[in-house]
């Protein structure tokens, strides 16, 4: 190859500059226009939800789920340890406490030990959990990589202990299950709020941008209005609460107008694509795909490798810049959230598979434009390249 297979790159090949340059000339490029409007109708036909409103990055959208959600400073918030830092700032934004707990082998939050530190961490008193004398409002679920979480055993947890679900679905719009108590149901409405991100190397992409809605529509319409600095009075300027500038551009919107509209078929391939990276795997001993959560239908964002430590010991790093000399963009899952800087001294609960899976997971080119040579090429590099490690 003679250029960088990149990770995961914007993919306009639709509307996008008919729209935008129609937004221009419009005049409509700030928090107002027609295409902001047009945008959350989309997305809440296609999430059949009542409602969203679209706002300036998914790192806006959590916070203002936070604040719906009621969560106040000296409150704590269960978060995974395993995930972007975008999703746990924003509890600090609300001067609240993050509580770390691990993932299961889907990389998303472990539902197991969710349960047990409710039941033998915290104390339940008039509906309310408490955990060393705090009050536990809420919990953020990421649907990692795409990957859906376990809804069925957290919402049953949620309800036990009256905790408010925040679903981080900025990996997995379109991803839903396909069987069960929530078949049909779209990651990021099945918990009292849902966010969305349309961050450049999202499934789709506004530039930057976001997206939150609520099982509650009256809650959505509340959160639009905080977005826009809690205007009251347009004309005289009242403001009745503490709002954010979180609205989306009007030409943001014109640009994920035209996005939407090829959702479907960027879904459809990234899931034809992941089989065929399988296949090219399938057999592989210093290395397995991470499958997807059975009985949903994923939208596959990104594609995961679990590295053989048993045979292969370099450093991730070792592996990542390799496969850049090669003409291949890889990267490691994250760094656990606990063990940085702002977060080393809070609560963690039982974290073992977040270690196990820092350590072998490898991302790999994923762009729905990506061609057939070009995933034989990644995944025989890739092979290659473990292979030669393994060796030394």
């Amino acid at each position: 190859m003679n250029r960088l297979i990149p990770l995961s790159v914007p993919n306009f090949e639709g509307n996008e500059e008919k729209y935008v340059n129609d937004a221009l000339e419009q005049g409509w490029v700030s928090t107002g226009g027609v295409y902001i409007t047009r945008l959350e109708q989309q997305m809440a036909k296609f999430l059949h939800t009542d409602d969203v409103a679209v706002c300036q990055s998914g790192t806006a959208a959590l916070h203002l789920a936070l604040i719906e959600a009621g969560v106040n400073p000296g409150d704590e918030v269960i978060v995974p340890a395993l995930t972007f830092i975008a999703t746990v700032n924003p509890v600090k934004y609300q001067f609240a406490t993050p509580i770390f707990m691990d993932c299961d082998d889907s990389l998303c939050m472990d539902p197991i030990k969710l349960q047990n530190f409710c039941k033998h961490e915290c104390v339940f008193r008039n509906g309310v959990l408490f955990h060393n004398s705090r009050i536990v409002k809420a919990v953020i679920v990421v649907h990692v990589f795409g990957n859906i979480a376990d809804m069925v055993s957290i919402i049953n947890t949620a309800h036990m202990y009256h905790l408010k679900i925040i679903e981080d679905a900025t990996e997995a719009l379109g991803t839903k299950y396909t069987k069960g108590l929530y078949c049909d149901r779209y990651a990021g409405t099945i918990g009292d709020f849902g966010v969305f991100s349309f961050n450049g190397n999202k499934i789709i992409t506004t530039g930057g941008g976001g997206a939150v809605t609520a099982r509650n529509p009256i809650a959505v319409k509340h959160l639009r209005y905080l977005s826009t600095q809690a205007k009251d009075d347009p004309h005289y300027y009242i403001h009745n609460e503490v709002g954010y500038n979180y609205r989306m551009t009007n030409l943001q919107a014109a640009l994920g107008v035209a996005q939407m509209e090829k959702l479907p078929e960027f879904i459809r391939r990234k899931q034809i694509n992941y089989e065929k990276y399988k296949q090219m795997f399938d057999g592989f001993e210093l290395g397995r795909m991470i499958p997807f959560r059975e009985e949903t239908a994923s939208n596959k964002w990104f594609y995961s490798l679990e590295i053989n430590r048993d045979k292969v010991t370099v450093t991730l790093r070792d592996i990542i810049t390799e496969l850049e000399k090669r003409g291949v963009q890889t990267r490691a899952v994250w760094g656990l959230i606990n063990e940085q800087l702002p977060y080393r001294n809070e609560y963690t609960y039982k974290l073992k598979k977040v270690s196990y899976y820092a350590d072998r997971i490898l991302n790999f080119p994923s762009s729905t434009q990506i061609t057939d040579k070009e995933i034989i090429y990644v995944a025989e590099q890739i092979k290659e390249t473990l292979e030669r490690f393994s060796n030394e």
